[in-house]
């Protein structure tokens, strides 16, 4: 198996990983961003504040982009098994 093969499964992989995990790290970190200026606005220091709604968002962002997600990774997959020539139906 050459070098450069290798270098871009990994590559594919990478990038894969990335797009399939930004629109949950995004939809948790904006949360908790604007959960945070409420938290320091209002002076209200209650840990389960921070905790729940970003929960929250992160199920929601996964029922919302779940079918892509899925989509991505069956595609980065099925790519995988036909450049290391392994048959399937």
């Amino acid at each position: 198996m050459p070098a450069e093969f290798v270098l871009s499964v990994a590559r594919d992989a990478i990038l894969t990983t990335l797009m399939v995990a930004a629109p949950i790290l995004i939809s948790g970190l904006g949360l908790g961003l604007i959960v945070s200026i409420f938290q320091a606005t209002t002076q209200i220091q209650e840990p389960t504040l921070a905790f729940v709604p970003k929960i929250a968002a992160v199920l929601i962002s996964l029922l919302i982009f779940g079918g892509w997600i899925m989509r991505v990774i069956t595609t980065f997959t099925l790519d995988l098994w036909g450049d290391l020539g392994v048959p399937f139906s």
